[in-house]
């Protein structure tokens, strides 16, 4: 299926850790793409917090999470992670992964693909 399924999300105090995955359905191209990690909190706008080039290796950060989240990748798996440490409650939203673009270093989602999972849920408490 050309889709992707995220995984691995919870209920953690501030301070915490989880990992989630975003594992590639045997459809979807995994090699050579722009794949990042999104997260809507209640209303507001979805922000880009990580991306990955899976042919480089090559990552980018929001500048909220920096230093905190780290993207990575399992060819093997057709998996992408997302390892969360020190986690604050403003982390707490839905998460998502999805093709995306870096225009100027930012992580923004790639509009030709159309379709957003279910995500996984995050939430951190103070």
């Amino acid at each position: 299926q050309e889709q992707l399924v995220e995984s691995g999300g919870g209920s953690v105090q501030a301070g915490g850790s989880l990992r989630l995955s975003c594992v590639a359905g045997s459809g979807f191209r995994f090699s050579n793409q722009c794949l990042g990690w999104f997260r809507q909190a209640l209303e507001n706008e979805r922000e880009g917090v990580a991306a990955i080039y899976t042919g480089s290796g090559t990552t980018y950060y929001a500048d909220s999470v920096k230093g905190r989240f780290t993207i990575s990748q399992d060819n093997r798996k057709n998996t992408v992670y997302l390892q969360m440490n020190s986690l604050k409650p403003e982390d707490t939203g839905m998460y998502y992964c999805v093709p995306c673009r870096t225009p100027g270093g930012t992580v923004r989602p790639n509009v030709a693909y159309q379709y957003w999972g279910q995500g996984t849920r995050v939430t951190v408490s103070s």
